[in-house]
């Protein structure tokens, strides 16, 4: 049987556009894709992001940030949990990213939030990918 992970996808289509430098990357939307990209965007390590419609789906185009030296701001990101793994965390065990430098990003009962906004909330979750 064939499995997919969008997330897993969006994570590897940021990288490969990293990988190459480019300016942009478009992504197939879906609306944790969209929460995932505004804290992305939040937290500093993209540019901007645009919808568009494309009358089937919607694409998610997300400009990536790079400083005067040409380094991107997103060094790491990698999927957490899997469709045939999935990894949870309670609000006394929330993941710590290099040593707090980074963020997790949690899917909770209140909504897609980073791990230190979820230790603020005081909730628990499924720990989605690491940045």
């Amino acid at each position: 049987m064939s499995m997919t992970d969008p997330i897993a996808d969006y994570l590897t289509a940021i990288r490969n556009a990293i990988q190459a430098k480019k300016k942009f990357v478009d992504i197939k939307a879906s609306n944790l894709k969209r929460d995932i990209t505004q804290i992305l965007l939040e937290q500093g390590y993209i540019k901007d992001y645009a919808n568009y419609d494309d009358g089937v789906q919607g694409i998610i185009r997300i400009f990536l940030k790079y400083d005067e030296k040409n380094r991107n701001a997103i060094n790491q990101i990698d999927r957490a949990s899997t469709p045939g793994l999935r990894k949870y965390a309670g609000v006394d065990k929330l993941p710590r990213v290099k040593s707090n430098l980074g963020i997790a990003i949690m899917s909770t009962s209140k909504g897609v939030m980073t791990n230190k906004r979820a230790k603020t909330e005081n909730v628990g979750g499924e720990v989605l990918c690491y940045v």
